[in-house]
């Protein structure tokens, strides 16, 4: 069990946040330059409508909801990496929790945009929670999604809250900040620690089977009660939702950190970055044993839409996303990277697997949405014919600055950082 002082540790004095390096003036400088001009593209789909996408009737889902259940999968997989350090007192991955818990929700934001830029009408989007259909999977997943933010700003908080508590004496932006969100008589004291410690732990239990039934199984499940399209309609769907979610959010985590930490020219903890490399890789191969066994019951199934959708998906017009992006990209090189005895401590073998798997999962999450969609639900019907826009790909772009934005400001305003020995917050 890690021990109440190992979770609020002490911090030292912080620079003013004012103090921009060059690199991080450019670094925002080209995240709003893509946040403007993918806004532009936003005004156009929301004056315009669905017009100015590849969406119809016969594939009305795309690219955005592929975006959507990929950022649902960064979150609940970045949370659940969470809950090993917070719930389950795994001490060696300490250092990325406080950032694990603001991923997860900086994640749901993006994935939330993207869902409210593929509605007909955005502006009904309140409808589901004022009329909440009880029989309805997507009216319950709203419900939970709401749940579940609210839940990780709360933990975040009190993991927060001894460190706000410290820089309220700060004359920083952040020690303002600090003071906005403390009250004025918080005080640091040993039981307080133990509080906040027990606080997070239930607040993690709690998470646990939300995230993994509500959250991110919930969305899968969404894909797998559509009894007409043979691809989705499958008991194990939502479980490989959950599993693949633990792939990119330990992927993205693990990216982060070793960026971050180069980017500053602060020291990597290499032993943690090996070991969430090596658990990365171990829910990649479960993914991969649960997606082979998928495809293996579609074939042998002898189901025609379900054959037609693999065939789409290995062999189509699409087969360079399955092959080359999902499986080479994102399956083959990291697992290579990661295992192979010259690159297996490499800290930029490390870092470009975690990466080329956060793009697999990209790629899993196409090829789950479009090609599912091609084959006509009716014998007759017409096959579909999907490709994202201009308009669907800058809006893509611009909502993923959004998210890039929000998490780069939180990260310099709140103490999201642990370092190494005394833990301590750096700026």
């Amino acid at each position: 069990m890690v021990k109440p002082m190992a979770l609020h540790a002490k911090t030292t004095a912080l620079p003013p946040i004012g103090n921009f390096s060059k690199q991080f003036k450019w670094w925002i400088g080209i995240l709003l330059v893509l946040f403007a001009v993918g806004g532009y593209f936003i005004i156009e789909r929301l004056v315009l409508g669905l017009d100015t996408t590849n969406l119809s009737s016969i594939t009305p889902w795309g690219a955005w909801i592929a975006f959507y259940i990929f950022f649902v999968g960064l979150s609940a997989g970045s949370f659940l990496l969470s809950t090993l350090i917070f719930v389950f007192g795994m001490e060696q991955y300490e250092r990325v929790g406080k950032m694990a818990l603001f991923t997860a929700i900086v994640c749901m934001i993006v994935a939330l945009t993207f869902v409210l830029m593929d509605l007909g009408r955005p502006d009904r989007f309140m409808n589901a929670l004022i009329h909440w259909n009880v029989i309805s999977i997507l009216a319950w997943e709203i419900h939970f999604y709401l749940v579940y933010i609210t839940l990780l700003v709360a933990e975040l908080y009190i993991a927060m809250r001894e460190d706000l508590v410290r820089l309220r004496t700060h004359d920083t932006w952040r020690g303002m900040i600090a003071r906005w969100l403390t009250f004025k008589n918080s005080k640091i004291m040993e039981e307080t620690k133990k509080r906040d410690h027990r606080w997070m732990k239930i607040l993690g239990t709690v998470g646990i089977p939300l995230a993994i039934l509500g959250v991110h199984g919930g969305t899968g499940a969404l894909f797998a009660v559509v009894g007409a399209r043979g691809t989705w309609n499958s008991g194990l769907f939502p479980l490989i939702f959950v599993i693949s979610a633990m792939v990119s959010g330990t992927a993205l985590l693990l990216a982060i950190y070793v960026i971050k930490q180069k980017v500053t020219k602060k020291p990597i903890d290499q032993e943690m970055v090996i070991s969430l490399g090596k658990m990365m890789v171990a829910f990649l191969f479960i993914d991969l044993l649960m997606q082979f066994y998928e495809y293996l019951v579609g074939v042998y199934g002898l189901e025609d839409g379900h054959l037609q959708s693999m065939a789409i998906q290995m062999g189509g017009p699409y087969s360079w996303s399955f092959w080359g992006v999902q499986m080479f990209l994102g399956a083959v090189v990291p697992i290579f990277l990661v295992f192979y005895k010259k690159t297996a401590k490499n800290m930029h073998a490390i870092l470009i697997a975690a990466i080329l798997v956060v793009i697999g999962i990209i790629g899993v999450r196409f090829n789950i949405v479009v090609p599912s969609q091609i084959p006509p639900v009716f014998e007759g019907r017409p096959f579909g014919d999907y490709y994202p826009t201009l308009n669907e790909w800058m809006v893509s772009i611009g909502i993923g600055a959004m998210g890039l934005l929000i998490f780069t400001i939180g990260d310099r305003l709140l103490p999201l950082e642990e370092s190494a020995d005394t833990t301590e917050l750096e700026g």
